[in-house]
């Protein structure tokens, strides 16, 4: 291991002894310099037996991460380092695309090209967006928090209809545009605007990510929140995946033991990594760790608005 590839000593927050960190971003993403070595590295010394390396993909060409890394060099990149590394941690070639409605068509095209081991569909604040930081303030303004959140739900809810995706990131992303005008617990007083989204997620056998990002960024609280992956579970919801959403070293597992509890909370006994884009199909089933109890349990709204107050 070279000297660019040895782990630190693990910084507070970094989860130990779990079996899979679904969303980590390389030097491949415009926005992390991390090689994916280190990211192995530390998950040997952490305890966490499977990564998915889901490096950013975007179509639209004034976006950051549009033919900023071929397919072809990714997937070299990835495939050789699960080759190398095979024997202490299992490593997945997964994808982060942005999801546009105009760039549906482009987006589809790809992946019915490319394979993919896991597929993570997001909506992100991009440049012409009401949410960016020159621009949100004025958006809110004389908004009701429904109104402000509604053009980041309605696209989610367009990304889980195209059926082009594994798992949808970060449900409730918004929350991070948006928190210095909506904090959590507003949006959390509107849960009808969760509804649809989570009906749709269910209706098409959908994963749901609980993203422990949030844990470290203004929210303070996963995306999404406790009580929404509840909510998707009385829905029927079946399948959940966890990431840390890592771009920097330090990131890596960072609150990823908070998501697992979630998970588990709501009823959750396992994660489950779809395969939709490869050829017959199928899933990854993974059990939750013996520490976070039986996930055979009914959701649980604790946490949601009327239902004892929300949960960081």
């Amino acid at each position: 291991m070279t000297a660019g590839t040895r782990p630190t000593e693990p910084g507070p927050g970094q989860a130990r002894d779990l079996p899979l960190d679904a969303h980590l971003h390389t030097d491949l993403s415009p926005d992390s310099d991390v090689p994916l070595d280190l990211y192995a590295a530390q998950a040997v010394q952490l305890g966490i037996a499977e990564l998915a390396v889901t490096d950013h993909l975007d179509f639209n060409p004034a976006a950051p991460a549009f033919a900023y890394a071929e397919f072809a060099r990714r997937e070299r990149v990835v495939r050789t380092a699960a080759e190398r590394w095979g024997d202490r941690v299992a490593i997945r070639f997964g994808v982060e695309v942005t999801y546009e409605r105009a760039y549906e068509d482009a987006i589809s095209d790809h992946l019915a090209r490319h394979a993919y081991d896991y597929i993570i569909g997001s909506v992100h604040a991009m440049k012409y967006s009401p949410y960016t930081a020159g621009r949100v303030g004025s958006f809110v303004a004389g908004k009701t928090v429904p109104q402000v959140v509604a053009p980041y739900f309605e696209e989610v809810a367009a990304a889980v209809r195209s059926g082009l995706f594994d798992t949808i990131g970060h449900l409730d992303y918004v929350k991070k545009y948006v928190a210095a005008h909506v904090p959590p617990p507003e949006l959390a007083a509107h849960p009808e605007v969760y509804e649809p989204v989570l009906r749709l997620l269910v209706e098409t056998g959908t994963a749901l990510e609980v993203n422990s990002s949030g844990l470290r960024q203004a929210p303070r609280e996963t995306y999404p929140a406790g009580w929404v992956v509840a909510r998707f579970r009385e829905l029927g919801g079946e399948r959940v995946t966890a990431g840390s959403d890592a771009h920097r070293a330090d990131w890596f597992a960072y609150g990823l033991e908070e998501a697992y509890r979630l998970a588990a909370e709501a009823g959750f006994d396992r994660l489950t990594i779809p395969h939709t884009s490869v050829p017959g199909g199928g899933a990854s089933e993974i059990p939750m760790p013996a520490r976070f109890g039986r996930g055979d349990r009914p959701g649980s709204l604790r946490g949601a608005p009327g239902g004892g107050g929300q949960r960081a």
